[in-house]
């Protein structure tokens, strides 16, 4: 009589942890749903900072970074500070020849004709609130190069990123950006490390999330939807629109102070997107009020 009731007894239980486990989170439901129908490769990670939980759709995948590699290398920099090897306000001297015409500089139109010496704490901010690519070049070869980078971010315990290659070297190829690659996932465990303040001192730290909430790029991306007021430190990245009409990267990556107060780490990466810059910004929007909402 007991091995006739097994059966069904076996049945339910498998047939209950289904109905338990099997449950897909709305959020999770959200994200695909926003993701589904779009022309374009898209990859999203969330965490809620003080629970603990995570949810992703291709938060795996290798994605181009573009200028999202700036906040690694703003880590890389301010590492460096924090040892004592440089200063925030130490003068560097930038000569004409650091900053090329052809590149997104505000740097350069304020300096048109360089060499001038000014605050390390000036090109930092100018690399990430700005997204200035000649800064971000004259602060690679401060520190020896991308690859120095890579490695540092590698010592943090940070897998799934490759930085090889610096803007100068993307602008002569297209083929770069591919290789200056991460996972949304990678890139929220090393938000996570910056803002548990496993990385940085304090008062680095406080400095580089000081000018990630001023950045002034992408206004339409994570902060599109956002309450007015939200504070968001971000760093965002963007290809352009090639000749085929193809985004090869429009991304960004940040930190979100929830309506409770706490935190929220959400990057997004979008890649060989067919859709319109409005609507790939949208994307971004959706996905991150989707992630805000849930969070609250």
């Amino acid at each position: 009589m007991k091995q006739i009731c097994a059966v069904p007894l076996i049945c339910f239980l498998s047939f209950f942890s289904i109905g338990l486990y099997g449950q897909v989170h709305p959020l999770q439901e959200k994200m695909e749903a926003i993701i589904h129908s779009k022309e374009a490769n898209i990859g999203v990670s969330v965490l809620y900072l003080e629970k603990k939980r995570h949810f992703s759709v291709n938060g795996d995948k290798h994605f181009p970074m573009q200028s999202v590699y700036k906040f690694h290398l703003a880590l890389a920099v301010l590492s460096q500070v924090d040892k004592g090897k440089f200063r925030l306000n130490e003068d560097i001297f930038i000569k004409k020849s650091d900053l090329l015409p052809d590149t997104w500089s505000p740097l350069r139109d304020k300096y048109p004709d360089g060499n001038v010496s000014i605050p390390l704490s000036e090109i930092i901010k100018s690399t990430v609130s700005q997204s200035d690519n000649n800064g971000c070049d004259i602060l690679f070869r401060l520190l020896g190069g991308p690859n120095s980078v890579h490695q540092y971010i590698a010592g943090l315990g940070i897998e799934d990123c490759a930085i090889v290659g610096t803007e100068e070297d993307m602008h002569k190829d297209d083929k770069v950006q591919f290789k200056n690659w991460s996972t949304p996932k990678s890139v929220n465990a090393l938000l996570e490390k910056f803002c548990r303040g496993q990385v940085l001192k304090k008062k680095t730290g406080n400095f580089l999330m000081k000018i990630m909430e001023e950045t002034t790029t992408g206004p339409n991306k994570i902060k599109g939807l956002l309450p007015f007021g939200t504070v968001v430190a971000h760093k965002t990245g963007n290809s352009g629109i090639n000749n085929e009409g193809i985004t090869t990267a429009t991304n960004d990556v940040g930190i979100v102070t929830l309506k409770n107060g706490k935190k929220m780490i959400i990057s997004v990466f979008v890649s060989m997107s067919r859709e319109s810059e409005k609507e790939n910004d949208r994307i971004i929007a959706e996905l991150a009020r989707a992630a805000w909402e849930a969070g609250r």
